[in-house]
């Protein structure tokens, strides 16, 4: 059992979870709860340990067990130091560190997308994981977004990283992965996304509330378009926003597929 915070394995869980840079350079994230480990076992995510404490439930029990069964290294830690060093409110005693790596991006995609200088951990997650659920191929995350694999970002995402290719490019390297594609950037003064054809291949621009799109975006863009709002209320956060649009693609393409 670990009884101390000077530990290696909780001094590395304090540097990941505290700086993207760190991830980075170590190639390595931490997810914290039952159900992020779960999901990260079900997909076969290489672990690179796991850490429990005696307050865990019976969940998390049987969770430890198959961990083990699946020769995952798995250590108790004691509570009030794994409590110190998690990052929730509500800490479940339980966390692992993980391989940081990418899932592929798939040959001739249809539909990606693209959370520009989205800088809110809550909205990056809520995009990311509607994004997951509405069948995108991969989320291209431009300069100046928030890190896909922080803390907070992993739990609002609620497994999305596990399913969904995520990665972190330069706009040049961006533009290489969409120039055969229709490129759709959310704008208010854009054109009704119900009076727009989002059936053809395409990718999704999301800028951030409070700033919009980058310029980069900008001159990227095949098209602005916008999400009606018949209420007396100006815009809708990052998260909503890009959710709307993206099962608005999934509902157009439906109704195709069922002509």
């Amino acid at each position: 059992m670990i009884t101390s915070s000077q530990n290696p394995k909780l001094k590395l869980v304090r540097a990941l979870l505290g700086r993207a840079k760190e991830r980075r350079e170590a190639g390595m994230f931490v997810i914290e709860g039952v159900r992020l480990v779960e999901e990260a076992v079900k997909t076969s995510w290489q672990f690179q340990f796991v850490l429990f404490s005696d307050g865990l439930g019976e969940r998390g029990q049987e969770l430890v067990k198959t961990l083990t069964a699946n020769q995952i290294e798995v250590e108790e830690a004691s509570g009030d130091l794994l409590q110190n060093v998690s990052e929730t409110e509500t800490p479940q005693g339980i966390l692992a560190v993980l391989q940081l790596s990418n899932l592929p991006i798939p040959n001739s995609p249809n539909f990606m997308l693209i959370p520009d200088q989205i800088r809110d951990p809550g909205n990056l997650g809520t995009l990311l994981r509607t994004a997951a659920a509405a069948g995108v191929q991969a989320a291209l995350l431009p300069p100046e977004t928030t890190d896909a694999f922080a803390p907070k970002v992993l739990r609002a995402g609620m497994g999305a990283h596990f399913q969904l290719p995520i990665h972190s490019m330069t706009w040049d390297e961006i533009h290489e992965h969409i120039k055969e594609l229709q490129i759709y950037l959310a704008d208010m003064n854009g054109r009704s996304c119900w009076e727009t054809d989002l059936r053809q291949p395409l990718a999704l621009v999301i800028g951030s509330e409070a700033e919009g799109a980058s310029e980069e975006a900008g001159k990227l863009a095949s098209q602005k378009i916008s999400i009606p709002m018949p209420g007396n209320v100006e815009s809708l956060n990052a998260g909503v926003a890009g959710s709307v649009l993206m099962f608005e693609v999934v509902r157009q393409r439906s109704v195709n597929s069922e002509q």
